[in-house]
């Protein structure tokens, strides 16, 4: 895989993929329509930042490119490549623990501020894109 050079698409399995960390220059493209909602992107080499409506869902330093994101009332999965080793934000649910999975390792359990925002690293290596899965402890 590399960088998404339409800045943002829908895939065939229904999820989206966005960002090109190739980049020199920022690039944006707005009204994006998915699934009823309308997204937002930005990106380049320094950054790459998603919206849905308005809100905050993805955000890393430096630019990345992500692909097959999935969300749903319980978390969050995708693809994740860069040059260099990433901090990625997403927003989520309020005040509530998340067991992350990255590259298929439990990361741990990590709980989101009170503005719904969950934030950790992502180191890449020659092995191509990075599986990311979040999703919403279970009381026990």
């Amino acid at each position: 895989m590399s960088a998404v050079k339409e800045l943002i698409r829908t895939n065939e399995n229904g999820t989206i993929s966005f960002g090109d960390y190739e980049l020199a220059q920022k690039s944006k493209l707005s009204d994006f329509q998915h699934q009823g909602d309308l997204y937002k992107v930005k990106t380049f080499q320094e950054i790459t930042k998603l919206e849905r409506n308005g809100m905050f869902v993805y955000e890393s330093v430096p630019g990345t490119a992500v692909f097959e994101l999935s969300q749903d009332g319980s978390g969050m999965s995708f693809q994740v490549e860069g040059k260099e080793d990433a901090q990625i934000t997403v927003e989520l649910e309020a005040d509530t623990e998340y067991d992350v999975a990255i590259k298929g390792q439990d990361a741990g359990r990590m709980k989101t501020n009170l503005g719904g925002k969950l934030s950790f690293s992502v180191d890449f290596g020659a092995s191509g894109p990075v599986d990311v899965t979040i999703r919403k402890c279970v009381n026990e």
